[in-house]
């Protein structure tokens, strides 16, 4: 799978942009604030129809604009495929794939496969739970239709029944239809995150050693909220028990205090707690792991090879790490931004197509 080209209109800082793509390697040059992230962005949106930056549409519409449009086009093994989104200021999105309407985002799913790595996800082991959830959500997103679904009602229970806790004397009774609720789509989450933990961990712990030199092992372990039961109709039997054990506690907080919602991830290398114990090194190495195993989970998963955007994550990896990264992504379209013209960066890619951004066009190289 890969990109051939896109055209922004009155998205972020770009008024129109037209360009083509390698089916390599892309390299895009600016300066802070020129808009190389916001070209990334664009390229994301078109894999989940949402940002990595934002969870509200009209931010990305550009100043004094009331809608922006992009337009991609992608290969595939098999068939080639088009994705239009357009981005009202006032009013809900609309997505065309293949010129037919698409009524919910989730049907982009599984149709343009994209990893993005950036310097926030070099800190995705020490940061707060929050962004371990994000990674997951995010990942099984594009490869599961089904989680996508279970998370979008998962959610929107969890905000009805969050928003009744804080009435003044709530009916157990009313709450029992949200519970209910929570038990059948928190069920579902938990069994679909601890396997795709247990996978991404495998992959990861191959990778992670291989940068190392073998002197290193990674492991990663799901740490759910509600304790994971094997058997599906246990596991939803056993979540409802939980919310209800955690009435009182609920209710008192006026917040549901139980739930995949307060899930996560810890990763120990050789034993050792990474959150507490690792070193910057040591924690930027499993964030790499784990982002190069994302492109071995989806390429098993969906036998295509995902596309790559590194957003100014180069200069954050050490020479070493950045060879590696190289050296593996001979199969993946990649996208890289960065600032400066690195002279070895170019020396690693002979052949990529730079693109010079500047306030929102393409300028000379």
């Amino acid at each position: 799978m890969f990109i051939t080209d896109i055209e922004l209109i009155n998205f972020r800082n770009y008024k129109h942009l037209k360009t083509e793509f390698d089916q390599k390697v892309n390299i895009i040059l600016g300066q802070n604030a020129q808009g190389k992230t916001n070209l990334l962005e664009g390229i994301y949106l078109t894999s989940i129809g949402r940002s990595f930056r934002t969870n509200h549409d009209s931010e990305m519409v550009k100043f004094g604009e009331e809608q922006a449009k992009i337009k991609l086009q992608a290969k595939k093994e098999i068939l080639d495929t088009s994705i239009e989104i357009i981005l009202r200021r006032d009013a809900k999105k609309s997505i065309k794939k293949d010129g037919v309407n698409v009524r919910k985002s989730s049907e982009l799913l599984e149709n343009i496969l994209i990893v993005i790595f950036s310097p926030e996800d070099l800190k995705i082991v020490k940061d707060e739970p929050e962004k371990r959830r994000k990674f997951i959500d995010r990942e099984l997103c594009q490869i599961q239709p089904l989680y996508y679904d279970s998370l979008y009602h998962y959610k929107k229970t969890l905000i009805q029944r969050n928003t009744y806790l804080k009435e003044e004397n709530p009916d157990n009774s009313l709450l029992d239809l949200w519970d209910t609720q929570l038990a059948k789509y928190g069920a579902k989450i938990i069994h679909m995150r601890e396997k795709f933990i247990r996978k991404i961990s495998n992959f990861s712990g191959k990778i992670h050693g291989s940068i190392t030199n073998r002197k290193e092992s990674l492991f990663l372990e799901y740490n759910p909220n509600i304790l994971y039961k094997e058997d599906k109709d246990e596991q939803e039997g056993y979540f409802y028990d939980e919310i209800k054990k955690a009435f009182r506690n609920d209710l008192r907080l006026r917040t549901t205090t139980r739930g995949p919602h307060k899930d996560d991830i810890s990763f120990f290398v050789n034993g050792i707690n990474m959150r507490s114990f690792g070193s910057q090194g040591q924690q930027r190495t499993c964030a790499l792991s784990l982002k190069l195993a994302e492109l071995n989970l989806i390429r098993e998963e969906t036998g295509e090879e995902a596309i790559l955007l590194l957003d100014d994550v180069m200069s954050e990896l050490d020479v070493e790490r950045q060879e590696y990264l190289i050296k593996t992504l001979k199969e993946n379209q990649i996208f890289i931004t960065t600032a400066d013209i690195d002279r070895q960066l170019l020396s690693s890619f002979p052949e990529a197509k730079l693109i010079q951004i500047e306030n929102g066009t393409i300028a000379e190289v």
